[in-house]
C-alpha cells in the first residue's frame, strides 16, 4: 500500500518509546505529509495546551510521495501549535531526515513532553533512543549537525535548533541540513521540550504498491520537471522554468515591473534604490537582484532529496566587509524580508543575515519583519532610550550593521531592543503599545513578499491562511502574476472582487502538494493528474482526480477547525491595514485596497468553502468531508447560520 502502517511515538517526559500501527482508514482519509501531521495535532493538543507546554507535540511526517525518488519528492511536514500565532502550526521543508524516517520504517513521528535535561533523539531503524544534549546546548545549528555526525556518524541526518530555539524565541525555527522548517516557531516547540536534535539514519527500501508503474511515472516527471519533455501543459506556461536564479528568478519583475516587492516595511512595493546605484560608478556593493551575484558567488547547489528543478543556490563569498559568509540562499523571501524591507541593498549583507538567522535559528522572513518594524518604531520616535541604547549600531532603514546586530542579540536574548523583537513584531507592538497599524502580520505572522496593493487577491490569501499570513497556503500569486493558471483564465491583479473560488480550489490543490510532498516548484507541470498518478501508484487506491482534492480541502477543513476550537473568529482572517493605504510609489503608486471590498470577497470566500458568514465550517460541510466528530466540536448547523 505504500506505507509501513506504523506511527513511532516518543514522550520525553517519561522516556517511553512505542511503535503505534496506522489503521487503513486514516491512511486512505490523509494520505501523508500535511494530512498525518494536521490530524494528529487535531487529535493530541486541546484548547487548554500553551504552545510552550509540555502537552504540545510535534508531529513530523515526510510527504506520501518522499523515499522512491518521485521527482522534487523531498518535503516533510513539521505540525504543532503554534508559538507565534497560538494556533494551527505547519512547516514544510525539503529535508533529508525526512526520508530517513520513512527509511526507519515508520510513516510519522510524534513527540510529546519535556526532558528534565538537554537532550538528542536518536533513531537507527528500530532502535530508538534518547540521549544527553549538554555538549551540545549553546551551540550554532551547524556546530551540532557536525558533532552529530562526527558521535553518529555521517550518513545520519538531522534537525536541530539553535540559541533562538532554545531561548523559545517565536520565531525560531528548526534547521535540517540547508533547509528550515521557519514558519511559527516550531524552534521554541522543540526548545521548551529541552529537545536540542533529531538524529535519524534508516536503511529499509520505502514501500510502494506498483513499483513499475512508479518508475514509469518517475522517468516521465523527471523529463518534464527537467524541460526535457515533449509535452507542455496548456495554460500553465513554459514547464522548462529556468532556475539558475533559484526562487529570486523573478526579481526584477516583481519590483520593476508589477511593483510587488515589499520595501521599507510595506510602504511600497519598488526598491527603487537597488536599481539608482548601479548607474553609480563608485558603488562596489552587489545588488540584491540575483542577475548580478549568481554568476560571482553561487559555485554550486545544494538541493533537496530527489529534486529535479534545483533552486539552490550556495552563496560563498571570502573577506568581505562582513567576513566569510557560506550559506545555501539568500532566497527571495530573504531576499525581501532582510533586503528590501530593510533596505539593505548590498547582496553580501543580505547574505550574511541569511547566514546569521540560519546558525542561530531564526526564520528570515518574520526576523526582518520584525526588523524592518522596529526601525519604522524608530522613525516615528516610539522608542525610548533603553531600547536604542541596547544595541551599537544606528537603527535606520540601510544599516546593516544594525540589521547584523539585531539578529545576534534577537537569538541569544540579549539587550531590551532584542527582547522586545525576538518573539515577533505583532508581539513586540503588543508589548510596546504601539506601532499596531504599521506591524505588518496577520495572526502575528508576517508574510511573504508579495506586496498585496499590486496583487489583490494575495491580501485575502494573507489573511485567511489557517497558520496565519502565508504564501505557499494557496500559490494564488501564481495565478494572480500570470493572469492564467490550472482552470482559471484571465484574472486581473489589481481587482479584489472574483478571487474567493480561485483561492479555495488553489488551497485544495496546493494541500495536496504538502501532503504528498512534491515541491510547489512543478506546481505548473505536474498539476492534480500528475499528482494523483504518483498517489496511485505508490499507494494503489486508485483515487479519482475529484477523491484527491476532496482530501486536500478536508485537511485544510481540519486545520481550520483547529483554529475555531481555538477560539479564532473572522476578525483573525484579517486584512493587513497598511494596505489600505496608498502605496507610495513604484508601478502602483497610488494603489490601496478597498476594506469594503475585501469584506465582500471574504464572504464570498466563506460561501465557497461551505462555512458561516462568521468563517465557521457547517456540519453539513464537515459531514461531506467525513468528518463527524470535527462537527461535533465545532459546526454549526444551516439554521443556526442563518
Amino acid at each position: 500500500m505504500g506505507y509501513w502502517k506504523q506511527l513511532l511515538a516518543v514522550d520525553l517526559t517519561t522516556g517511553d518509546v512505542e511503535t503505534r500501527e496506522l489503521p487503513e482508514e486514516f491512511l486512505r482519509k490523509y494520505l501523508g505529509g500535511t494530512g498525518f501531521t494536521t490530524k494528529l495535532l487535531y487529535d493530541e493538543v486541546g484548547p487548554d495546551v500553551d504552545p510552550l507546554d509540555p502537552e504540545n507535540v510535534l508531529a513530523i511526517a515526510p510527504g506520501l510521495l518522499v523515499g522512491p525518488s518521485v521527482p522534487t519528492g523531498s518535503k516533510t511536514t513539521f505540525g504543532f501549535k503554534s508559538p507565534l500565532t497560538g494556533g494551527y502550526g505547519k512547516s514544510l521543508v525539503g529535508a533529508k531526515m525526512g526520508d530517513q524516517l520513512k527509511r526507519a520504517g515508520y510513516d510519522a513521528l510524534v513527540i510529546r513532553g519535556a526532558a528534565d535535561e538537554h537532550t538528542t533523539l536518536v533513531i537507527e531503524d528500530d532502535d530508538v533512543r534518547l540521549e544527553s544534549a549538554d555538549d551540545l546546548w549553546g551551540m550554532d545549528t551547524w556546530e551540532v549537525d557536525d558533532a552529530l555526525k562526527e558521535t553518529y556518524g555521517g550518513q545520519f541526518r538531522t534537525a536541530v535548533i539553535g540559541p533562538a530555539g532554545e531561548n523559545r524565541s517565536k520565531i525560531s525555527m528548526i534547521e535540517c541540513e540547508d533547509r528550515q522548517a521557519g514558519r511559527g516557531g516550531p524552534g521554541a516547540v522543540m526548545g521548551s521540550k529541552n529537545l536540542k536534535a533529531i538524529a535519524v539514519k534508516g536503511t529499509k527500501g520505502v514501500p510502494v504498491a506498483r513499483e513499475d508503474e512508479l518508475e514509469e511515472l518517475n522517468k516521465k516527471w523527471r523529463l518534464e520537471t527537467t524541460g526535457r519533455g515533449d509535452t507542455a501543459i496548456e495554460g500553465t506556461g513554459n514547464p522548462n522554468v529556468d532556475v539558475q536564479y533559484g526562487t529570486g528568478e523573478a526579481f526584477d519583475a516583481k519590483n520593476t515591473e508589477l511593483g510587488i516587492y515589499p520595501t521599507r516595511n510595506w510602504q511600497s512595493g519598488y526598491f527603487k534604490k537597488a536599481y539608482d546605484r548601479l548607474e553609480d560608478p563608485d558603488n562596489d556593493r552587489v545588488s540584491v537582484d540575483p542577475r548580478y551575484w549568481t554568476e560571482e558567488y553561487v559555485q554550486t547547489k545544494r538541493p533537496c532529496p530527489y529534486c529535479t528543478k534545483p533552486c539552490s543556490q550556495y552563496f560563498e563569498a571570502e573577506d568581505t566587509k562582513y567576513g566569510d559568509i557560506a550559506v545555501d540562499g539568500p532566497e527571495y523571501e530573504t531576499q525581501y524580508a532582510l533586503g528590501g524591507n530593510v533596505e539593505l541593498d548590498d547582496i553580501e549583507a543580505v547574505a550574511k543575515a541569511n547566514e546569521i538567522c540560519d546558525h542561530e535559528g531564526l526564520d528570515t522572513i518574520d526576523a526582518g519583519n520584525a526588523i524592518s518594524w522596529a526601525m519604522e518604531a524608530a522613525d516615528r520616535g516610539l522608542l525610548d532610550d533603553e531600547h536604542l541604547d541596547s544595541i551599537e549600531a544606528d537603527l535606520e532603514f540601510g544599516n546593516a550593521d544594525a540589521v547584523l546586530e539585531l539578529l545576534e542579540k534577537m537569538a541569544h536574548a540579549e539587550g531590551e531592543l532584542a527582547q522586545l523583537l525576538m518573539n515577533g513584531h505583532a508581539h513586540a507592538a503588543q508589548e510596546l503599545g504601539a506601532g499596531e497599524e504599521f506591524a505588518i502580520h496577520v495572526k502575528n505572522q508576517a508574510p511573504a513578499g508579495f506586496e498585496a496593493r499590486g496583487i489583490k487577491g494575495m491580501a485575502l490569501a494573507f489573511g485567511v491562511s489557517p497558520r496565519g499570513a502565508d504564501h505557499l497556503t494557496s500559490c494564488l500569486y501564481a495565478l494572480e502574476m500570470g493572469g492564467d493558471f490550472w482552470e482559471f483564465e484571465n484574472y486581473d491583479r489589481k481587482r479584489m472582487d472574483g478571487k474567493a473560488l480561485a483561492l479555495k480550489a488553489l488551497e485544495d490543490l496546493m494541500t495536496i502538494y504538502d501532503i504528498t510532498g512534491v515541491c510547489k516548484f512543478t506546481r505548473g507541470i505536474t498539476l492534480a493528474e500528475g499528482v494523483r498518478e504518483l498517489v496511485n501508484a505508490m499507494t494503489g487506491f486508485d483515487l479519482s482526480t475529484s477523491e484527491l482534492l476532496t482530501t486536500g480541502e478536508r485537511t485544510y477543513n481540519l486545520s481550520k477547525a483547529f483554529n475555531i476550537r481555538e477560539g479564532f473568529g473572522r476578525e483573525d482572517d484579517r486584512l493587513i491595514p497598511r494596505l489600505t493605504e496608498p502605496a507610495a510609489d513604484g508601478p502602483n503608486e497610488g494603489e490601496a485596497i478597498d476594506e469594503g471590498e475585501y469584506e465582500r470577497e471574504l464572504d464570498r470566500y466563506y460561501t465557497a468553502r461551505g462555512w458561516t458568514i462568521s468563517g465557521t465550517p457547517l456540519d453539513e460541510t464537515l459531514e461531506e468531508l467525513d468528518l463527524p466528530d470535527v462537527a461535533d466540536d465545532i459546526g454549526v448547523t444551516n439554521e443556526l447560520a442563518a
